[in-house]
């Protein structure tokens, strides 16, 4: 199935999205904590230790953070998880360097490891993982069946799927607040502090078109998965969707 946001990408028409994806996280990665910190005011880290308290009472051992990114979401999930392996996966090299860096200054190098792959053709095996991840990135996917069906394949039965994403606001007023920012304040924002005029005018488009709530449970079930939730954060800006294989 094609999905809205699968026809959207951050530079021109022609070639693949994914490629495109990978261009532009490189192109961001210097700056990409300082402004998801300062575009979330901060309240990304609460979103993050709720995703991470959900899976705490299952003691996942073998995790994989999809779209893993600067590794925010690895390290928290390893230092609140302890689990024996944490693999962080992601198709930009950029972002997964500054990662790589955050993970040394942290004194995890030991635990988490960062490998490049591309999310709709996975290298592991079947059933190697307990649990996996997937923080603000999956509405980047340019397949997100296929992406979702292989991580439903790596996982081990009975294992657990949590997913944050951005969404868009349902209710008066946050609804009509969340466009105004999106469409004037996280563009503008994003060019003064990554100097790259289409991320930030492409990651809001995303957020508009994505698949949210009911229709992502569906999208979730379709995969592979069951017994899937979600939750809206903060007025719905954010949700969290939990599912078990």
């Amino acid at each position: 199935m094609n999905y809205p946001q699968e026809n959207i990408k951050p530079y021109d028409k022609e070639g693949k999205k994914s490629e495109q994806v990978e261009l532009m996280f490189d192109n961001i990665a210097p700056a990409y904590d300082q402004l998801n910190h300062t575009l979330s005011l901060g309240i990304d880290k609460s979103w993050r230790r709720k995703a991470i308290n959900w899976l705490k009472p299952f003691q996942p051992q073998r995790i994989m953070d999809v779209a893993t990114g600067t590794g925010d979401f690895a390290i928290l999930a390893c230092r609140e998880l302890c689990p024996e392996l944490l693999i962080g996966t992601d198709i930009s090299e950029g972002m997964m360097n500054v990662g790589r860096a955050k993970v040394k200054e942290a004194g995890l190098s030991g635990r988490i490891s960062f490998v490049r792959e591309d999310c709709t053709s996975l290298s592991f095996a079947d059933e190697s993982f307990d649990a996996i991840t997937v923080a603000f990135g999956i509405r980047n996917f340019d397949n997100l069946d296929k992406g979702l069906s292989e991580m439903c394949r790596v996982l081990k039965p009975g294992g657990h799927l949590v997913i944050l994403e951005l969404t868009t606001p349902d209710r008066f007023p946050m609804k009509q607040l969340f466009t105004v920012y999106s469409k004037m304040v996280i563009p503008a924002l994003g060019k003064l502090l990554s100097k790259d005029n289409n991320a930030y005018v492409y990651l809001p488009q995303t957020i508009k078109v994505f698949p949210q709530g009911e229709v992502m449970k569906e999208v979730i079930s379709r995969a592979g998965f069951g017994r899937v939730q979600f939750r809206r954060l903060t007025f719905g800006i954010c949700t969290l969707y939990m599912a078990t294989k």
